[in-house]
């Protein structure tokens, strides 16, 4: 396979994959489980995420990766696994998507360096370990996301360009603010995470979960604006969580979040997937309309 930047450059718009945490959950994880381990324990079952989204259409799928760094794998007695786990885990999607790209997840530890409890060089050395691993599992790029500090995640960006060969994308996460503006828990707006993003090396840039589709298309307009050139991902979650009897329901229907694909489209994105709440069959029904969009622009 090329690489995904070049495949984007053509003007192809890319599919990627949706939720792997309620999926987890579906699958008989319970609460206050490490899901990352899931990929040394219970392989199959990461297999089978990764192929359902595959065989819904994603032109890529993530890893069960996510909190898979030093500092959230303390809380389970895992740290020592680390390399361990990520390598499984990017086994996994890469068994499970077949000849489709496997984008690994890395998210962010929890630490916080505004307040010294992680040196910069801790964080380096704790994302190095990960990407060098997810690399040699048979990822072909790194998704570091969910992210709120530039600082944190520009540490991620060097740890895996300095270490590995993997393409890089690097997504944030938005609150809309009363003023109307979208900022990071850590006050980054989308311009600057974009700007911080791309000075660090980072070959795609976007942003994931926090909002759905009406607001990511908000998100994504910003930055595209203010670099029209940059590559950008949206995973946008199913709508904003509702409380039905103490769950957190998804409220966006398959149907629903495919008609704001176009819209998606015109604001900038270039590769468009799920997060919370988003199912194979939300990734199935925004192929359908991408499918349709190349079709129409090739």
């Amino acid at each position: 396979m090329g690489k995904i930047v070049d495949v984007l450059k053509t003007g192809k718009i890319m599919v990627s994959d949706g939720a792997w945490g309620t999926y987890l959950y579906q699958k008989g994880m319970k609460a206050g489980e490490c899901p990352d381990v899931w990929s040394v324990d219970r392989f199959d079952d990461v297999v089978d995420i990764a192929k359902s989204y595959a065989d819904a259409g994603a032109d890529m799928v993530e890893s069960d990766s996510f909190g898979a760094n030093y500092y959230k794998l303390i809380h389970f007695g895992l740290q020592d696994r680390a390399a361990e786990i990520n390598e499984a885990a990017a086994r996994a999607s890469r068994k499970g998507a077949g000849d489709k790209y496997v984008i690994a997840s890395i998210g962010p530890t929890g630490k916080m360096l505004v307040t010294e409890e992680v040196t910069e060089e801790e964080l380096y050395e704790s994302f190095k370990v990960q990407a060098i691993a997810l690399e040699k599992g048979g990822a072909d790029a790194v998704c570091i996301e969910t992210m709120s500090d530039a600082d944190e995640a520009c540490c991620a960006i060097k740890a895996a360009k300095e270490n590995t060969k993997l393409e890089i994308i690097t997504t944030f996460s938005f609150e809309k603010t009363i003023q109307g503006s979208y900022r990071t828990m850590m006050g980054l707006s989308p311009e600057d995470a974009v700007k911080a993003s791309l000075e660090a090396g980072s070959d795609i840039v976007g942003t994931n979960c926090g909002n759905g589709f009406e607001r990511m298309i908000e998100i994504v307009s910003c930055m595209k604006s203010a670099y029209p050139d940059a590559l950008i991902l949206v995973h946008a979650n199913a709508g904003l969580p509702q409380n039905v009897d103490g769950k957190d329901i998804f409220p966006e229907t398959p149907e629903m979040m495919a008609d704001r694909v176009d819209a998606m489209i015109e604001a900038g994105a270039n590769i468009i997937g799920g997060c919370c709440g988003t199912t194979p069959a939300h990734i199935a029904a925004i192929k359908k309309v991408v499918d349709a969009h190349n079709k129409k622009v090739a």
